[in-house]
């Protein structure tokens, strides 16, 4: 975890502690807990500092193999793609004209500052959504909170924008201070076809970084830099 993180989510230190209790007794039982136990506070690692875009999953892919610790990303030797992701590439495609990448290595964003962050961190393999309510809420609302917070040298809030796909994302909406937001359905096959595709939330988002003076984000996953 990055410093700055650590001090963002110290008053959740306890909390956290509880959790890890939590999942180490689902293991104990014969529970396989994704991601792995490095990988689950991944999206922290990069500092707090550098957030411009907030890019909320729901909860990790139940896949065993996919959840890597950041929202829609998958190794790279991951095949098939998930679903939701490919619907990603798809409109990255319609709205950037940038080819879907071979992998699901959604990196190369989280080094520009694209917080991919999941509104619950741990699930249970092959069951969706089963740690919901357990607490993971609470670390995620804090996290989004010191996002939100930051302030520029103008005392104005620093560069960002807030990417929220489906209702569990705009759940963070009263969270977010009058931050800049792109809105749309899931990129989930049951919702992506209402709402998802056509709203070309990257140009979206660049144009709004922009706005803020921010530099863009460079969503090519395999451009050399």
């Amino acid at each position: 975890m990055a410093p700055d993180w650590a001090r963002a989510l110290a008053p959740a230190t306890q909390e956290l502690h509880r959790l890890a209790g939590l999942l180490e007794e689902e293991r104990r039982s014969g529970f396989t807990v994704l991601p792995a136990p490095g990988n689950i506070l991944r999206a922290f690692s990069r500092p707090l500092a550098e957030v411009k875009v907030l890019l909320i999953g729901q909860d990790p892919y139940p896949t065993p193999g996919h959840a890597v610790g950041l929202s829609f990303s998958v190794d790279r030797g991951v095949r098939p793609l998930p679903r939701s992701l490919n619907n990603i590439y798809k409109e990255l495609a319609a709205d950037l004209d940038i080819p879907p990448s071979p992998h699901g290595d959604l990196s190369a964003w989280a080094d520009q500052g694209v917080l991919l962050l999941n509104r619950v961190m741990t699930v249970r393999a092959g069951n969706a959504g089963s740690h919901r309510r357990r607490g993971w809420e609470q670390i995620t609302e804090l996290a989004v909170r010191a996002v939100a917070a930051r302030r520029g040298p103008d005392g104005g809030h620093a560069p960002l924008v807030a990417v929220l796909w489906g209702n569990d994302a705009r759940s963070i909406v009263p969270l977010l201070d009058g931050i800049p937001r792109i809105e749309s359905a899931h990129p989930s096959p049951l919702s992506a076809s209402r709402g998802f595709f056509g709203s070309r939330p990257f140009s979206r988002v660049n144009d709004l970084l922009a706005e803020q003076g921010a530099q863009p984000v460079d969503w090519r996953l395999d451009a050399i830099r």
